[in-house]
């Protein structure tokens, strides 16, 4: 017990709290059937900005190992982060599929539905397919490419980032649009508060894919953050953002889920 407050004197002191609920859906147990194609090029070019907001997926530390998903999946952005493990289902389609392979993927897109093909036949994200369009290079890692597209097995897994959360602040005065990024752990976000050094916690709410935003002004203000990731971890970042913070810059936290 005494090694214990000791520990959690430490993380406070370092500025962070850390809260587990156990729900942890991601480390699921169960694989689930769906499909899977490719876009963005051989070079993942074509990946970049995206529905989640995370802009070039080198940069923000994604790469190309990544995944648009299909409604069923998206959850309206609210799935933006998960990371997915695939297995292209070589008992199903031993042509096209390399046996024994899998890959990691992160959730960073949307693939829109297309109702004038059919489910079957080029309308692969249609509702309710579980459909995965994959960066070319993380699909390649799976399937072979002259196949296009492949049935596969998946589970959500745990993601694995290097470095800390960050913090992009766009907006302007009374509107802060924050894009938190590179989330490790469940790598969904499910509630963000934000704090100034002369306010209180105030909620924020999605406005699109991992983007959040706050209507206070908060100019001039050193700024903490509070995180909650789906399967009810907590995070809070004390004072990650100084006073002099001006627009369009981004901060990066020394702790990650």
């Amino acid at each position: 017990m005494e090694k214990m407050s000791i520990v959690l004197a430490l993380l406070v002191s370092l500025g962070f709290f850390y809260q587990s609920n156990q729900v942890a859906a991601y480390n699921a147990s169960g694989w689930t059937k769906g499909h899977a194609t490719f876009y963005g090029g051989s070079d993942a070019s074509g990946t970049m900005g995206g529905a989640c907001g995370y802009g070039n997926l080198y940069s923000s530390g994604y790469g190309n190992r990544t995944t648009a998903l299909s409604s069923a999946l998206f959850n309206d952005g609210a799935s933006c982060g998960q990371c997915f493990k695939i297995i292209c289902d070589y008992k199903s389609d031993p042509e096209w599929c390399i046996k024994g392979k899998s890959v990691t993927v992160t959730a960073t897109n949307y693939c829109p539905p297309n109702y004038d093909e059919s489910s079957d036949n080029g309308g692969w994200c249609n509702p309710p397919l579980k459909h995965f369009d994959m960066a070319q290079v993380a699909w390649e890692k799976i399937g072979i490419y002259k196949g296009g597209i492949i049935p596969v097995i998946y589970q959500r897994v745990s993601c694995k980032k290097h470095g800390g959360v960050r913090f992009t602040i766009n907006g302007k005065n009374y509107f802060e649009l924050v894009l938190i990024s590179n989330v490790g752990g469940s790598g969904a976000i499910k509630a963000a508060s934000i704090k100034g050094s002369k306010t209180g916690w105030l909620s924020m709410s999605r406005n699109w894919g991992a983007n959040w935003q706050s209507n206070s002004y908060l100019n001039g203000q050193t700024l903490s953050f509070k995180v909650t990731t789906d399967d009810g971890v907590t995070l809070l970042f004390t004072d990650i953002v100084s006073s002099n913070w001006e627009f369009g810059q981004t901060f990066s936290s020394k702790v990650q889920f």
